[in-house]
């Protein structure tokens, strides 16, 4: 049994192919981002599914690509807890970057492929090697225009009296904006990055107005001219997208893109049905 794994930070799809590529089971898990989690956490979010616990020692490979394995230490690390859950599984640990990659670009082709989620990301693939440049933070120092960052600023709009009346009402009713529910979220609760990229939705619902699209446009241009500009080719290829952020935001995202001269490529809102493709053809 191979397993494909597709992790961000707030949830993971999983696949389980036979020998023939044909679908066992699949199932999704909370994300499993090693930066975030301990290795008990991990665990935890793993028994938590039947299928997978119930299989464990089925499992003969485990391909997975997650955010927070940007580092050969987390790799490392997230390596070492697999290959002890899956005791008979040879254990293969991409950063999540790869998975967009082989979920948007045809085989061989130059691409700027990013990741506009919980986090987000950016990297250049040559058709044979993924580069980046820049080494990501995490989610306090870095991930422009993602699902957290938008959060975050909801949520300093809400308290510094910056968000519209009727659109604070409406914000009261849909979350809980105690103080010290928020801070417990924050700094007692793990995945604060996920806790914090749930208020995009409300961002995405009413990014018509004025304030969001303020936040969602000023938060693209920091994403083109920090992550996509700093490859010197960015207008020469397609610059490919993975995550519902870029997903449901496709229009401001042209938008933003064309004004710089830049090509959108492929969208996608996950890419775990790509992946299954490129495994079945390519290991």
């Amino acid at each position: 049994m191979k397993i494909l794994v597709d992790s961000g930070s707030t949830k993971a799809d999983w696949i389980a192919l036979d020998e023939d590529g044909s679908i066992l089971f699949t199932t999704q898990t909370l994300g499993l981002n090693p930066e975030v989690l301990t290795k008990e956490e991990l665990i935890t979010r793993l028994n938590d599914r039947f299928d997978i616990l119930h299989n464990k020692n089925k499992v003969s490979n485990l391909y997975f690509y997650g955010a927070g394995c940007g580092t050969d230490r987390m790799k490392i690390f997230l390596k070492q807890v697999f290959q002890e859950y899956f005791s008979n599984a040879a254990v293969t640990v991409h950063e999540d970057t790869y998975a967009a990659v082989y979920a948007t670009t045809p085989k061989n082709e130059k691409a700027i492929v990013c990741i506009l989620g919980t986090g987000s990301n950016c990297s250049y693939f040559d058709g044979r090697v993924l580069h980046q440049k820049v080494q990501s933070l995490g989610y306090i120092a870095m991930d422009d225009c993602s699902g957290n960052q938008f959060g975050r600023k909801l949520i300093r709009g809400y308290y510094f009296g910056k968000m519209p009346k009727d659109m604070a009402a409406q914000f009261e009713k849909e979350y809980d904006l105690d103080p010290d529910s928020i801070k417990h979220n924050l700094y007692k609760e793990p995945n604060p990055n996920a806790y914090l990229a749930t208020f995009a939705k409300f961002l995405i619902q009413h990014k018509d107005d004025d304030f969001c699209q303020k936040i969602i446009l000023s938060d693209m241009e920091d994403f083109v001219e920090n992550y996509i500009k700093q490859f010197e080719n960015y207008k020469e290829v397609p610059v490919h997208f993975i995550g519902s952020i870029a997903f449901y935001l496709k229009d401001e995202l042209r938008q933003v893109l064309e004004k710089h001269g830049i090509q959108l490529g492929n969208v996608l809102r996950r890419p775990i049905d790509g992946l299954i493709q490129f495994h079945m053809h390519n290991i």
